[in-house]
């Protein structure tokens, strides 16, 4: 399985450099914070940086899993900042947000996952901004359910856990995962508190059929999941997953129209389509 060496022409991105994104960086650093835009190398955090937005990633920089598709860096895992709760409340205050997006590595290496972090983080931020709708985008904590209604608890507007890729990859794409086991997480935020809003998001190109990627809809939909995002897969580089197939970005609109069918409420799919690219579309389309 080779890599596909030339991105076509709607892959391309034009390079945006301003004052707006250059102070969102330097609010960031000043910080101390970490953001999935620059640790995940996505491909849209020129755009956000200059819209003055991003997606703040807690618990460190390095990850304890070892999933093919990512660019975050692994073991060993980062010391817990008790300051960073405060900290991305201050940024979301200085680059007045309407809309957070709070995401994290997995930290298998902590006894809750991070749960009671992102609890934190979630409280700081209503605390000090009232007004702001907040996302949590979090990983798997291993299945356990004290830790989701921690996250449950501190009451965020939309909880995002990503399936990924469908079931058949994710020995080799997400190996520290379980499909069924993501599933069971977005179908317990709905047991526990049904007003939250859940989300995932699938990457294609990794070698999927489009029977298969139509499979996780439905297993989706069957949680109750409201909001999806679907996105081609870039490698980070060549000791990365290779990328086996470039989608056109009409294949995009259609799954799109299919997972509206499905009965999501909310679908953005694009070849640059990322779990928080956007993300405050789907509450504001409600």
């Amino acid at each position: 399985m080779n890599t596909l060496e030339r991105k076509p022409e709607w892959l391309k991105i034009k390079v945006q450099d301003n004052a707006d994104k250059r102070q969102v960086e330097e609010i960031l650093k000043r910080l101390g914070l970490n953001t999935v835009c620059e640790e995940a190398n996505c491909p849209n955090r020129m755009e956000c940086f200059s819209n003055r937005t991003a997606t703040f990633m807690i618990l460190g920089r390095r990850c304890t899993r070892n999933c093919t598709f990512c660019n975050v860096e692994k073991n060993p895992p980062d010391p817990v900042d008790s300051l960073e709760p405060i900290h991305v409340a201050q940024a979301v205050t200085e680059l007045g947000l309407k809309h957070v997006v709070i995401t994290s590595v997995t930290r298998d290496d902590l006894s809750d996952g991070g749960a009671g972090h992102f609890a934190q983080v979630v409280g700081m931020i209503k605390k000090y901004n009232s007004s702001v709708t907040i996302e949590v985008l979090i990983p798997d904590f291993k299945g356990d359910p004290d830790a989701l209604k921690t996250v449950i608890d501190a009451d965020p507007d939309i909880i995002n856990h990503n399936v990924e890729t469908v079931s058949r990859l994710y020995p080799e794409v997400r190996p520290m995962a379980v499909y069924k086991r993501s599933l069971e997480l977005l179908g317990r935020v709905k047991s526990i508190k049904s007003g939250i809003f859940t989300k995932s998001g699938i990457m294609l190109g990794l070698g999927e059929t489009e029977d298969e990627v139509l499979k996780v809809f439905d297993d989706l939909r069957k949680e109750k999941c409201d909001f999806l995002t679907i996105g081609q897969y870039l490698a980070p580089s060549k000791l990365h997953h290779p990328v086996v197939e470039y989608i056109r970005p009409e294949i995009f609109d259609n799954y799109r129209s299919k997972a509206l069918e499905a009965g999501f409420s909310h679908v953005a799919s694009g070849p640059f389509v990322r779990s928080s690219y956007h993300a405050q579309q789907a509450l504001e389309q409600k």
